[in-house]
């Protein structure tokens, strides 16, 4: 059941947030996110692994989640900390955004693409 499941010890913090597919040298926004936090599975009979989701937001328009209503993301928490195969390599899934000046660019891109209501 959902709840007996202890909430896990290791969560992403909130913040700016690069997807592995991230092109460098493209836009500043593509495949990037902004992380909420995470959420819990309120239903009795999902599986022990989704009990917690990571919420998040694209912060680029051809994402599905923007284009259909400006949607929150969901993933299975332990994805988050799961390494992806790229390119024949295992990289960080998503990669916790530092730098002020993208961060600032990408303030601005989220407050126009979600503004509060």
């Amino acid at each position: 059941m959902a709840y007996d499941i202890p909430p896990p010890k290791r969560l992403p913090q909130p913040g700016y947030y690069y997807h592995f597919k991230h092109d460098p040298h493209g836009p500043v926004n593509n495949y990037a996110y902004y992380i909420y936090g995470v959420g819990h599975h309120t239903e009795d009979n999902c599986r022990t692994e989704d009990a917690f989701m990571q919420v998040y937001r694209p912060l680029y328009e051809e994402a599905y989640a923007y284009r259909n209503g400006c949607l929150f993301d969901l993933r299975p928490l332990h994805m988050f900390f799961e390494p992806a195969g790229w390119q024949g390599e295992k990289v960080p899934r998503f990669t916790r955004i530092v730098d002020p000046e993208v961060i600032a660019q990408l303030q601005a891109i989220k407050a126009r693409m979600y503004p509060s209501p």
